[in-house]
């Protein structure tokens, strides 16, 4: 995989989705206009391309074929499994002009919880580093519909899932977004709550 290649769809991905904001989403209400396109920490992985493209409309962790895959014979909106060093997410499959096939994993959508491009950015970073993180498999399983009390900084109540149970999250104040992801503990449930497989 060369270098040229990836920067090639790097371009392609926010050069596409920067259309799409300027001529299909601009006035919709579901954009956070303090946000842009970006797309951030792509890299080879498993003869793909991995990374997160952060949107005004939503954060994805994003798969891109290979230099020598080709993707057009996977159906639109099918779902792929993909095993990570921090466990098993479910993609999904979609197609656009001008990127043709790409599997998308869901972060966050809408995208009000951020207050400014940079702590876009930055979440999108850390999260490339969990995903990679070993030691974020160890976390109880978390489910999707819990990440907006944790975001917020509510309590969760105990469920159990895979014979383990969460513990309702202790927290005296809500803190800050920046807070939240620089606590460890913090960093591996938006891994778990976000990514997980729930099968």
């Amino acid at each position: 995989m060369s270098n040229n290649a990836l920067d090639q769809k790097i371009d392609t991905l926010e050069t596409v989705f920067n259309r799409i904001y300027r001529e299909r989403m601009s006035d919709m209400p579901m954009v956070n206009r303090q946000l842009k396109v970006h797309a951030i920490g792509f890299q080879p992985w498993n003869q793909h391309y991995l990374g997160v493209l952060v949107t005004p409309w939503f954060m994805n962790l994003m798969l891109l074929p290979g230099d020598n895959e080709d993707w057009s014979g996977l159906r639109e909106l099918s779902k792929q499994t993909h095993v990570f060093p921090s466990g098993r997410y479910e993609f999904i499959i979609g197609r656009g002009d001008d990127i043709g096939s790409y599997q998308m994993c869901s972060l966050f959508s809408p995208m009000f919880e951020f207050a400014s491009d940079e702590t876009a950015v930055e979440t999108a970073q850390i999260i490339m580093q969990e995903l990679m993180n070993t030691e974020n498999q160890d976390e109880p399983h978390i489910r999707p519909e819990q990440m907006a009390q944790i975001w917020h900084g509510d309590s969760i109540e105990a469920e159990e899932s895979d014979n383990q149970s969460v513990e309702p999250a202790e927290i005296q104040e809500q803190p800050s977004l920046s807070e939240k992801l620089q606590k460890p503990i913090s960093r591996r449930q938006l891994m778990r709550g976000m990514f997980s497989d729930k099968s």
